[in-house]
């Protein structure tokens, strides 16, 4: 019976040890991957802040392709540092912000597109929240005044029970 504990314990420190090994490899992959960002990028931070300042501000309004809860300027993946080298060259070359963002649209299609244009069907993803908050409070406002007119109309059915105990 003991040895039965005795592995047990030994299998759980095993998993346990497991567990923080990997979390701490995954900690460190951010660390390293943003340690190996490309040295054409620091350089040309350093040269152009304007062209930097606008690589950013497209780079917020694009998804990551890999992590997709991420815009490509949060995302620490590959991909995501791919991207924005792709964009800071097509910059560079003279293509406007406005053109690069067609392109990524072309190529990925709209979905890579973190706020989607109000156009067509997608006017169904801006108008439907509004249209469920306010059929949330019409709800409510029907359901309080039922209960009120309910409250009233049984306060009226029995008069005269105020005063008794």
């Amino acid at each position: 019976m003991r040895q039965r504990r005795r592995h047990t314990w030994v299998a759980l420190v095993g998993l346990f040890g497991l567990l923080a090994q990997v979390g701490l490899a995954e900690a460190t992959q951010g660390i390293v991957q943003e340690a190996e960002t490309p040295a054409s990028a620091v350089q040309s931070a350093a040269e152009d802040p304007e062209l930097e300042a606008q690589v950013k501000e497209l780079a917020a309004k694009l998804r990551c392709p890999t992590c997709r809860a991420l815009s490509v300027q949060d995302s620490p993946s590959g991909m995501a540092q791919e991207m924005r080298v792709l964009i800071r060259e097509q910059l560079k070359s003279g293509k406007t912000p406005e053109e690069v963002e067609a392109y990524f649209v072309e190529r990925y299609g709209e979905w890579i597109l973190l706020k989607p244009t109000a156009q067509g069907f997608n006017w169904t993803v801006w108008l439907l929240p509004v249209l469920m908050l306010a059929g949330g409070l019409f709800f409510v406002f029907l359901t309080a005044r039922r209960w009120v007119q309910h409250g009233q109309a049984r306060a009226e059915a029995t008069p005269g029970e105020e005063g008794e105990f």
